[in-house]
C-alpha cells in the first residue's frame, strides 16, 4: 500500500468519480491513476469503486470506509509537514480560509489587514461558498478554517468555536411606511414583500423559525447570497430587505434606512471550525484570536483536546460573546 494510492482514491472520490478530472488536478495520467487504484484493490481484496465497463459508477460500502481512512491518513501527513515547517520557520507558510460573502466583506477585512501586517510571509487564500460547501472544504482538509453561521454543526469531524453573535435589520427606502411604526412586529414585516438571504445562508434558518413560530407566511420574493445584492433590489423597489445588521453602512447606504430587528429574531452565532487532528501552527492561533479575542491559545487547545463538540461548547458556555 502506497501513500500515492490513498491520495488517488481520495481525490477520485472528491472529483465525482471522474478519473480524467482527477488526473488533470494532480498533473498525472488517467491510466496511471486507474492502474494504481486497481493495484490497491487487489492488495486489499475488495473493490473500492464499482464499475460499468471502464467507468466508475459508485463507491462500494467497503470503499466508503477505505476512503474515509485514507482521508484521515492524508490529513495526518499534512499535519506532519506543518510540524516540520513550524520548526523551520514559524512565520512562513500558508493559511486557507473558506467563508461566506458576508464574513469576507464585512467581518474579515480588518482581521486580514492586521494578519498580513503581522505575517507578511504567510500566503493567505480565501474561498467563498455556501455554508455547506465551506464546511465540506474544512472537513475534507482542503482549507484550514471554515467561518460561517450555518452548516458547520453537520460535520462531526470539525471542532467549532463560537466567535461572535449578530442579528438582523430591516432595510427600507427613505419614506417607507414601516418607518412610521414605533416598534415593528413580525406581522408588520410579513405584510410586505421580502428580499433576503438564500436558505442555508447567513442565519436564514433563524428568520424562518421566527415566522413559523408566529404562524406567519413571509412573502419572500427574491433571495440572494450576499447583502449587497439584497440592498440593490431594495433600492429597485422589489421589497424590504432582511439582512445582517453588520452589512449596513450608514454612510455608503445613506439612501436606505435600517430598522433594528433584534427583538424579532433570535441572534445567530458565527463559528470558526477546523478539522480534528489538524496541526495548528502559531500563526493560526494568532489569526483566530485576531478574529475573536476570546479565542486564546489556551482555550483553543482545550477545545482541540475535548472529546466531542458538547465538551467544546461547555468550555465557552459562560462567556458573553460580543455582539456585532
Amino acid at each position: 500500500m502506497k501513500l500515492q494510492q490513498l491520495r488517488y482514491i481520495w481525490e477520485v472520490s472528491r472529483h465525482g468519480l471522474n478519473v480524467s478530472a482527477t488526473a488533470q488536478s494532480l498533473f498525472t495520467s488517467q491510466p496511471g491513476i486507474s492502474k494504481q487504484i486497481r493495484l490497491l484493490e487487489d492488495e486489499l481484496g475488495v473493490e473500492i469503486f464499482a464499475r460499468s465497463g471502464k467507468h466508475l459508477t459508485h463507491i462500494t460500502p467497503a470503499g466508503e470506509q477505505v476512503i474515509k481512512k485514507a482521508g484521515e491518513i492524508l490529513g495526518q501527513v499534512s499535519s506532519i509537514k506543518k510540524v516540520a515547517q513550524e520548526f523551520r520557520d514559524e512565520k512562513k507558510g500558508q493559511l486557507s480560509i473558506a467563508t461566506t460573502h458576508t464574513q469576507a466583506r464585512y467581518a474579515l477585512p480588518p482581521v486580514i489587514d492586521q494578519f498580513i501586517s503581522d505575517y507578511p510571509e504567510v500566503g493567505l487564500h480565501m474561498h467563498q461558498g455556501t455554508p455547506l460547501q465551506i464546511a465540506e472544504l474544512a472537513s475534507d482538509g482542503q482549507v484550514d478554517f471554515a467561518i460561517a453561521t450555518e452548516a458547520l454543526e453537520h460535520f462531526s469531524d470539525l471542532v467549532m468555536l463560537p466567535c461572535y453573535q449578530w442579528n438582523r435589520c430591516i432595510v427600507v427606502p427613505k419614506g417607507h411606511p414601516l418607518l412610521s411604526i414605533e416598534r415593528i412586529t413580525l406581522a408588520d414585516v410579513a405584510a410586505h414583500r421580502i428580499v433576503t438571504y438564500v436558505f442555508g445562508f447567513t442565519g436564514r434558518s433563524k428568520l424562518d423559525e421566527a415566522f413559523d413560530d408566529a404562524g406567519l407566511e413571509p412573502r419572500v420574493v427574491f433571495t440572494a447570497t450576499d447583502a449587497d445584492v439584497i440592498k440593490t433590489y431594495v433600492r429597485l423597489g422589489l421589497g424590504i430587505g432582511i439582512m445582517a445588521k453588520m452589512a449596513f453602512d450608514e454612510v455608503k447606504d445613506d439612501d436606505l434606512v435600517a430598522i433594528d430587528a433584534s427583538h424579532l429574531f433570535e441572534s445567530s452565532t458565527t463559528m470558526i471550525g477546523f478539522r480534528r487532528g489538524t496541526f495548528l501552527r502559531g500563526y493560526m492561533y494568532e489569526f483566530m484570536q485576531l478574529f475573536a479575542p476570546h479565542l486564546t491559545k489556551e482555550r483553543v487547545v482545550a477545545a482541540f483536546e475535548a472529546v466531542d463538540q458538547s465538551a467544546v461548547d461547555q468550555i465557552f458556555s459562560e462567556l458573553a460573546l460580543p455582539l456585532r
